[in-house]
């Protein structure tokens, strides 16, 4: 009977020290998105009494856990700022300390963008010494999967020093720093990342299931010892746990591990940016970079990835940077070079996402070819100031007739035109600009951006 009676009192004893708990993402030390409203959630007793009130305007939130035992307020922030704190109060009491509210992306993709400094990059090592911001803060997601979407993750609110940089996106880091500086506002940066995965791991695996192309499409994904390849399975475990969480937006580097299937990564990756953004209900805007020249074992399927991608940059609120000069090896996949990518993504969110003036973000991308006589003449997109040569001639122009053969190219500029042509093609059909794996070609704005690989026929291109 007494065992009884202690048992008895044991449960509710437990039952009484029920806690208010939180996901991993909701924590001291985070960045809330500015002006906005932001979401604080979690897991209590059904029909807990939940109050949350936060320092920077003193106004108290309610909620009730419900019959599943979760909890969600929706508050205000105002202008970035901080540091705060947020008060929970429930069957216990949890403060959160040192929040900030700024702008908060994510950082996602393959190893080009988990690329950090245990890598050996020099250029974070040449920012270790003074790179004490904390204004920049990180949240790190180790790689994990799940077969459907979970409601919580791993990982830490941590604030930018000479410590925590070392494993952090170095792109991240430097697209954060920028944005930071030139807005004067905290920046939260969440990384999920993992190299040698496909886009398909990070969709949503019902936007490939229910799509028959996108489907098949997934099976020529080879499993490897380093990564999963189930459709959505990075999705489920990196992405899902964040998208009650309010940000500003998402920059994206992947698509090597893609290229053996370029022909459906526009429809792909278009609809994972369409699947991100309905998992989140916001129309954020999302950048990403084109993959760096490389010499794949499929001769071909790197410069038909970066011709999807240059397509899907025409997606809504979607914008891609152009790296083909940022490279030093083409036998290498991953370019040491991230200060700059990360510059040119930060470009590119403070013109398009933060309308900054005066700031030069968009490389020259084709628009039109007109035949006069023997000669292509090709304008430009995003060339208003003109177009140079880096170098003594122009290198990786080819042009073909209607045979299809292509021959290397002569080539003159005026302003943001270029004339190709060819002593060997007396009747014009095609032209291509830096279209093969590893090319890197030499023309760029007079600003200093490379101009897009392209080309203007649509004619079959065989992988070997």
């Amino acid at each position: 009977m007494r065992g009884i009676c202690l048992i008895a009192l044991l449960c509710t004893a437990l039952s009484s020290y029920s806690n208010i708990r939180l996901p991993k993402i909701i924590a001291s030390n985070m960045v809330l998105q500015q002006k906005d409203k932001v979401k604080i959630w979690g897991w209590a007793d059904p029909y807990e009494k939940i109050t949350v009130t936060a320092s920077w305007d003193h106004k108290t939130y309610e909620a009730t856990g419900s019959r599943d035992a979760r909890w969600e307020v929706e508050m205000e922030t105002p202008a970035a700022g901080g540091p705060y704190t947020i008060t929970l109060k429930g069957k216990n009491t949890i403060v959160l300390n040192n929040v900030l509210l700024g702008e908060v992306w994510i950082c996602s993709g393959q190893s080009n963008m988990e690329m950090c400094g245990q890598w050996g990059l020099q250029d974070i090592k040449a920012e270790l010494p003074s790179a004490h911001f904390s204004n920049i803060r990180f949240f790190h997601i180790p790689k994990t999967t799940a077969p459907y979407p979970q409601e919580d993750c791993t990982g830490e609110w941590t604030a930018c020093d000479s410590i925590t940089l070392q494993t952090f996106s170095a792109v991240g880091y430097f697209f954060g720093k920028r944005v930071s500086k030139e807005l004067n506002v905290p920046v939260g940066l969440i990384a999920a990342s993992w190299g040698g995965t496909a886009a398909e791991i990070w969709t949503p695996d019902s936007i490939v299931r229910h799509n028959p192309v996108l489907k098949q499409a997934a099976k020529k994904i080879k499993p490897s010892g380093m990564c999963p390849y189930e459709p959505g399975y990075a999705f489920n475990a990196m992405i899902a746990p964040l998208t009650r969480y309010a940000i500003a937006g998402a920059i994206w580097y992947q698509g090597e591990n893609n290229t053996e299937a370029a022909s459906t990564y526009k429809p792909l990756f278009t609809a994972m940016i369409d699947g991100w953004r309905a998992a989140w209900k916001r129309d954020f805007p999302f950048y990403f970079v084109q993959i760096a020249p490389f010499r794949y074992k499929l001769q071909n399927t790197g410069a038909l990835l970066r011709e999807a991608q240059l397509q899907s940059a025409q997606h809504h609120k979607t914008g891609m940077v152009v790296i083909t000069d940022l490279v030093s090896d083409t036998n290498n996949v991953h370019p040491a070079n991230k200060h700059d990518v990360g510059l040119r993504l930060a470009n590119l969110a403070l013109a398009d996402t933060y309308h900054r003036q005066g700031i030069v973000y968009l490389s020259p991308v084709f628009n039109s070819m007109r035949i006069r006589g023997n000669k292509a003449v090709i304008t430009f997109d995003h060339a208003e100031n003109g177009l140079m040569i880096k170098g003594k001639t122009a290198t990786e122009w080819l042009i073909a007739g209607e045979d299809k053969v292509f021959y290397p190219a002569t080539v003159s500029i005026r302003q943001q035109t270029v004339t190709v042509s060819s002593k060997n093609v007396k009747a014009p059909v095609a032209v291509r600009y830096g279209f093969r794996d590893a090319a890197m070609g030499n023309l760029f704005s007079r600003e200093g951006l490379p101009v897009a690989p392209f080309r203007t026929d649509d004619w079959y291109v065989k992988t070997e």
